[in-house]
This record gives C-alpha cells, structure tokens and sequence, in this order.
C-alpha cells in the first residue's frame, strides 16, 4: 500500500474516531445525569456527594467535574431530564377555563394527580430546595409562580384582593399543602381538590 493511500484512510478514519469519541462523552455525561436523578429522589440533594455520584455512575469524581465543571449545570442537567421523564401539567392550558373557581378545580386535580404520581421523588427534591443551587432554587420557585398565577390572571382582581387570591393560589399549588393534606392529614384526592378551591373562594369572597 502506499504512503499516499495510508494517509487517506487515516483521513477518512478520523471524522469516525471524533464522532465515537463524542458517542463516548455523551454516553457518560447521560451516565452521571441518570445517577444524579437516582441520588436526588432517593437520599436527596443535600446528602448527594461528588463522591457518592461518582460511585453510582461508575465514574472518577474527576470525571464528574470534567463534565460538570460547575454544580449549577449539574442540577440543572438532573432537573431537566427528570421534568422530561415526568412532565407537569401545563398552566396555560388552564387560562380558558372560566370562572376562576371551575379552572381551580381543573388545575388542581391535574396538578394533585402529578403530585401523587411523583410524591416519592418529589419530597427528597422539595424538602432539599435549600442546598441546591442558587439557580435551581430560582427555577423552582419561577414554576410555582406560574402555577399560581396561571389560576388567578383574569380574574378581574385588582389592588390588595388580587394579592390576596395570589398569596391563595401560591398556597394552593404548593407540593407541601397537597402532601398535608394528602398525607398527614389523610384526605382523599377530592377532597383536597375541594379544600383548595374552597380556600380560593373564601379568599375571593373578602
């Protein structure tokens, strides 16, 4: 064989050793993401180490920092996946529904229904919201607003009783008054839907 051809099939063999280098990447940055998820809905954030992320996912703890340099990406990477494994309802679906109190009804049964369905994975993730990253923090505080303005915008409240419905509906749609009522205090998915929009008509009739 020539010089001539080597150098050609080394050419034309390198675009496949790039391409399976990256295959390789991503296969362990999913890797790592998918333990992260395990870690974050079993033990929680707080008590997730690099050390122990590395253990579940196979890797070196150089390995987990090489691909996730900064802890924000990490949490974010985790959350993303998670939210695509188990997506929440959709608030602006909600925004035609009239009056207030029948979209509260709908919403909250949805949003009650995805709260029990993940409740396992969601407490070690919400009791933990502290000891994540500031940014992680902000995305699940900006879901919950949108959650709850979503059941109160069109509701023709203005002034101090608009703020009022909100505070209510920022109640209403928090994981911890579903699991209180739910849980602790052992009512029946109706009947906790019922509680809370019985909360936000009491608010609404001040």
């Amino acid at each position: 064989m020539s010089i001539l051809s080597e150098q050609y099939r080394s050419v034309e063999s390198r675009p496949y050793r790039m391409g399976r280098r990256a295959e390789q990447v991503d296969q362990t940055r999913q890797r790592i993401t998918e333990a992260a998820v395990r870690l974050h809905t079993t033990v929680g954030p707080a008590n997730t180490s690099i050390s122990s992320l590395a253990e579940a996912a196979g890797v070196t703890r150089l390995t987990v920092y090489r691909h996730f340099p900064e802890e924000e990406e990490l949490f974010a990477q985790c959350r993303g996946h998670w939210m695509m494994l188990h997506p929440p309802p959709d608030p602006s679906a909600w925004a035609a529904l009239q009056p207030v109190e029948e979209r509260a009804r709908h919403a909250l049964g949805e949003l009650y229904t995805w709260y029990r369905e993940n409740a396992d994975d969601l407490y070690p993730i919400r009791r933990d919201v502290s000891a994540m990253p500031s940014g992680t923090q902000a995305a699940v505080r900006a879901d919950d607003a949108r959650l709850a303005d979503a059941l109160v915008d069109g509701s023709g409240r203005r002034g101090a009783r608009r703020r009022r419905l909100r505070a209510a509906a920022g109640h209403v749609v928090s994981f911890w008054t579903w699991r209180s009522l739910t849980v602790e205090q052992g009512q029946p998915h109706d009947d906790t839907v019922e509680l809370a929009v019985g909360f936000l008509q009491a608010t609404q009739t001040e």
